[in-house]
C-alpha cells in the first residue's frame, strides 16, 4: 500500500469517464460513479521507510475518494 508522506501538489485531471481505459473494471470493483484519473506530485513513504518525491497517479470516484494510488516515477 502506498503511503503519502505529504500533501499532493500540482494535481491535474488526465482522463474522465469513458476516456479511462479500465472504467468497466473500476465500476465492477468500486461501483458506478463519475470516475476521473488524476496525477500529482507528493512525498511518498516506501516499504523500506525511506521518503522520496514521486509522480503519483490515482482514480477518484465522486463520493468515493482516492482509489488505487500508484507511483509512476520518482522525481528526485
Amino acid at each position: 500500500m502506498l503511503e503519502l508522506a505529504g500533501p499532493l501538489r500540482e494535481v491535474e485531471v488526465i482522463a474522465v469517464g469513458s476516456t479511462i481505459r479500465d472504467l468497466s473494471r473500476l465500476r465492477k470493483v468500486y461501483g458506478d460513479s463519475r470516475w476521473r484519473k488524476l496525477k500529482g506530485v507528493a512525498q511518498v513513504r516506501l516499504p523500506d521507510g525511506s521518503i522520496r518525491l514521486a509522480e503519483v497517479h490515482w482514480h477518484e470516484g465522486h463520493g468515493l475518494g482516492k482509489e488505487e494510488l500508484k507511483v509512476k516515477r520518482f522525481l528526485d
